[in-house]
Parts: structure tokens; sequence; C-alpha cells
């Protein structure tokens, strides 16, 4: 899906190439020009994009009245965004879009790593990983939006490849989602339990 030189030359570089890989695999698509749409938790079905302009056009068409992924990440599209005006182009090309993805989920796996308190074991990682591809496709980490939420900074260590290759659980097309393009009757988004699996940290009791 991804060759050398474009995580090189687009990912961010705090996320290993290996990583990047297993993110795109995990929760975008394989399609740069994809657009996925959903409000109230159901998928709504809209026509195939064919060029980048026909995405975009899609893209704001929704934009603000549904969540909005688009690209080979499948960015949120109305994050940071306060006017359609404001969407660009750039959300559709494969570098622009896989820097501005792979970005924001390096900030999801660092808010996530700081919940399990910066963990140095090397068996981590790959739980860390995969709550963070579920804040990715649902927008919410115990409760805390992720995609608007602060960046903790700090460096991301012991990126363990998944030995499944970066597949994780399923998000039901059910659950509800999160970005800050969304209408406000979603703001009890994230109330309900987060899945949470600490069984792999230390030998300890699943909780």
């Amino acid at each position: 899906m991804l060759d050398a030189a474009q995580i090189k030359d687009c990912a961010d570089p705090s996320l290993t190439p290996a990583i990047v890989e297993q993110f795109v695999t995990a929760a975008g698509s394989a399609d740069p020009l994809a657009v996925t749409v959903r409000s109230g938790g159901r998928l709504i079905l809209v026509p195939k994009a064919k060029s980048p302009d026909e995405a975009m056009d899609i893209v704001r068409q929704y934009t603000g009245k549904a969540v909005v992924r688009v690209g080979l990440t499948q960015f949120p599209a109305g994050v940071g965004v306060k006017d359609l005006a404001d969407l660009k182009p750039d959300l559709i090309d494969v570098c622009q879009n896989l820097r501005k993805g792979t970005a924001m989920f390096a900030k999801i796996i660092r808010i996530v790593a700081k919940w399990y308190g910066n963990p140095k074991s090397d068996d981590v990682f790959p739980q860390i990983f995969e709550d963070s591809v579920y804040a990715w496709k649902t927008g919410v980490f115990e409760g805390v939006g992720v995609f608007q939420a602060d960046d903790p900074g700090g460096a991301i260590i012991n990126q363990t490849e998944l030995k499944d290759g970066g597949e994780t659980e399923f998000v039901d097309e059910a659950t509800p989602s999160q970005t800050d393009a969304e209408p406000q009757e979603l703001e009890e988004v994230g109330k309900a339990g987060m899945r949470i699996d600490l069984s792999r940290i230390g030998g300890q009791k699943g909780l």
C-alpha cells in the first residue's frame, strides 16, 4: 500500500515506518480518494469519487453535518475547520493526507501512552497501538475528544510491530464518533466505558 519513499518523505518522523504501515492498514483506506460519511453512527452511502474534485465536493457537502473521513489515513475532515472555505484539496493529496494523519495519530498514541503512565515495557506498545486505533476510529479515548485534545508531547518509545499485522478490533458502525465539526447533540459521546485491557501489563488481571 505504501512505499518506503512515501513514508520517509511524508509520514510523521516520530512513528517508525512499520507502525505507519500498520496504522494505515488498520484505520485507513487503500484508495486515496476514499470519503467515508457517518451520521448518528450510521454509514451514509456516497458516490465513489473518481477525481480529487469529486472527492472534495463530497467532503464539502457533508462536513459540519456528519462525520467525514477522507483519504489514505481516513483523516477527519472537520478537525480544525470553522468554515467550509477552510477545507483544502490537500486533504486528498496522498503525501499531505499521510502527513496530517500520521501526525494526528502520533498525538493520539502519546495521549493513550500518558493514560497508561508512559510504560517502558516492550510488550505494552501493542495494546497502546490498538487503543490508539480505536480512538482514531471513534474520536474518543476515556471520554476525551482526541482530535481536539492537547498533545502531551514526548517521544514514542518501544514501537513494537504487532504480530497480527496491525489488525485491531472492528469498530461497529453503531459506535458513535466525534469530530469538532459534528452537531452538538453528540456532546455525550464518550461517556460509555472505553474498551481497555490491562491484562498484558505486568501479568495483572484485566480490569
